[in-house]
C-alpha cells in the first residue's frame, strides 16, 4: 500500500445471495467476490448491509449508487482498508480478511481523492509508488518510462504535479495504481470533478484497460451515464444494499414502454396531481416531485395527449413534455421509488 492510499489490488471466487459460488475446480474463479458483506457506523448507519456480488476477470463492473450508498465503504473493504463487521470477501481467490499482504499485491486502487504527492513530479510520483512493491533498477525505470507514454505524461514527467490540470493528475492516479501490474483496479468515481471532454478520454483508457490487457475493473459511480457506458455488469446499490443487478441492457430491458416527465407551470399539491393521473389507468410508477411529473406508459403517442387533457381539465398548466425510452435513472425509480437525483441530494446531505 503506498503512503497516499493509491495503489492496492484484490481478487475473487463468487457470492452467496444471489451469486454462485464457485465449487468446482474447472469453474472460473471470479476477480472479485463479496458475499454478505455488513458493515455498520457509530449511530446504527449501515453503510453496507447485506452486500453480495461476483465479478468475472478481464470484464468492467459497475457499482452505481447515489452520494453515501455505500459505494466507497464497499470499495474500502476489498482493497484491505477497512474490516467488515461480517461477511466475506475474495479477490482473484484470495481472502482478503486472512491474507490482506496478498490481496495489495494482486490490486490496484485509485481513490476517490486524489493519491498524487503534488510537491513530486510523475516520475518520482511513479517511482515511489514502485518501490512500494519492490520494484527497482532497470525494471521500475523501464515501467515508468512505459506508463508516462501510455498516459501521455512524458513531456510533464519532471514537472511538479501541482502545475498539472485535473485531467493530468487524474491520469497520474491511475497510473500510479498499475505501477505493479495488478490484476484488478478499483477506481472509486474516477471521473468526479472532471470536466465533460476529460470525462470522455478517461473512460477510453478504463476501456483499452479491460478489452486490450484483461484487467478487471470495479468502477463505483454515481454517474448514470458513466456506469451505461463502461460497465458490462453493474449492481445498483442503495442505502448499503444491492436492489438491482445486471447489464445495462438487460436492466433497462425490463422496463416496457415509454418513460414521460412532465415539469408543470408551477408547483401543486401532489395529491391533486396524482388523482387527475391515476384516474386514466394508462400511466404506471408515477411519482411527483415539486413541478416535475414523471411515469412510465406503454405508448407515449397515445398516453400523453390523455394525460395532458387530464391536467388541464383540473387546473394543472403544463410548461413542457419528455419523451425517452427507459433509462438506468428510470431502473432506480423502479426499484426505490426515487429518482437518481433525488438520492443523490439526499446521500449529499
Amino acid at each position: 500500500m503506498s503512503r497516499n492510499g493509491a495503489a492496492v489490488v484484490l481478487r475473487e471466487r463468487s457470492d452467496a445471495s444471489g451469486v454462485a459460488m464457485t465449487t468446482n475446480s474447472s469453474e472460473q474463479t471470479p476477480a472479485i467476490e463479496a458475499r454478505n458483506l455488513v458493515k455498520t457506523y457509530r449511530g446504527d448507519v449501515h453503510a453496507v448491509d447485506d452486500l453480495s456480488f461476483a465479478v468475472q476477470p478481464g470484464t468492467i463492473f459497475g457499482l452505481l449508487g447515489p452520494n453515501g450508498a455505500g459505494k466507497s465503504t464497499t470499495v474500502k473493504i476489498l482493497t484491505t482498508l477497512s474490516r467488515p463487521d461480517s461477511g466475506e470477501a475474495r479477490i482473484t481467490g484470495i481472502d482478503v480478511l486472512r491474507e490482506p499482504d496478498r490481496v495489495r499485491h494482486v490490486i490496484g486502487c485509485v481513490a476517490q481523492r486524489s493519491g498524487v504527492d503534488l510537491e513530486a513530479t510523475a516520475r518520482e510520483n511513479l517511482t515511489l509508488q514502485g518501490r512500494v512493491y519492490g520494484l527497482g533498477g532497470a525494471e521500475l525505470k523501464s515501467r515508468v518510462a512505459e506508463l508516462l507514454e501510455r498516459f501521455g505524461l512524458t513531456t510533464a514527467a519532471d514537472r511538479v504535479a501541482s502545475g498539472y490540470s485535473g485531467g493530468m493528475q487524474r491520469r497520474l492516479d491511475i497510473a500510479m495504481g498499475l505501477i505493479h501490474r495488478p490484476r484488478v483496479l478499483f477506481l472509486d468515481e474516477p471521473t468526479t470533478g472532471l470536466d465533460p471532454e476529460v470525462r470522455a478520454d478517461t473512460w477510453r483508457e478504463i476501456s483499452r484497460l479491460a478489452t486490450d490487457e484483461g484487467l478487471t475493473i470495479l468502477l463505483t459511480t454515481h454517474y448514470l451515464e458513466e456506469a451505461d457506458h463502461l460497465a458490462q455488469n453493474l449492481a445498483i446499490v442503495d442505502h448499503g444494499r444491492i436492489v438491482a443487478r445486471g447489464t445495462p441492457d438487460q436492466l433497462k430491458g425490463e422496463l416496457h414502454g415509454d418513460s414521460i416527465q412532465i415539469e408543470l407551470s408551477e408547483i401543486s399539491d401532489s395529491g391533486s396531481v396524482q388523482n387527475a393521473i391515476e384516474r386514466l389507468g394508462i400511466v404506471r410508477e408515477l411519482m411527483v416531485e415539486g413541478r416535475t411529473v414523471r411515469a412510465r406508459v406503454d405508448s407515449s403517442a397515445t398516453a400523453i395527449p390523455a394525460v395532458l387533457a387530464a391536467l388541464d381539465g383540473a387546473g394543472l398548466p403544463v410548461a413542457s413534455v419528455l419523451v425517452s425510452r427507459p433509462s438506468l435513472d428510470d431502473v432506480y425509480l423502479r426499484h426505490t421509488g426515487r429518482s437518481f437525483s433525488e438520492a443523490d441530494t439526499e446521500g449529499v446531505r
